[in-house]
């Protein structure tokens, strides 16, 4: 197997904790699976654009990853050769909640 153009690391807070890491293990197996999957893609793929992933602002992207029922968003950032994932969350509107946005952003300033 070729080696991935981006090696994948998951946010962590300043008390240790990983936030996308913890929203992963509530989700159903299914769900974790595909959204791993999509992960994957863009680790192997990069750079890549619609439908997977959406540029949101300046260093700031997010996959968008379609569950069975539901759609799910990981907001990431890149720091050299590294995906940094910043926030999952899934989605239940249209346009992508302000608060959730914010909070990428946030965390992508602290990284």
């Amino acid at each position: 197997m070729d080696k991935p153009k981006l090696d994948v690391r998951f946010y962590k807070t300043d008390s240790g904790t990983e936030p996308v890491r913890e929203w992963l293990c509530e989700l159903p197996a299914t769900d974790r699976k595909k959204i791993g999957e999509d992960i994957k893609t863009v680790q192997y793929g990069w750079p890549l654009g619609m439908p997977l992933v959406r540029k949101m602002e300046k260093d700031l992207w997010e996959i968008r990853i379609h569950l069975q029922s539901r759609i799910a968003r990981v907001l990431f950032t890149l720091s050299g050769d590294m995906i940094v994932l910043l926030h999952g969350f899934i989605k239940k509107s249209q346009a992508t909640p302000k608060h959730d946005l914010k909070l990428a952003i946030n965390r992508m300033r602290s990284t």
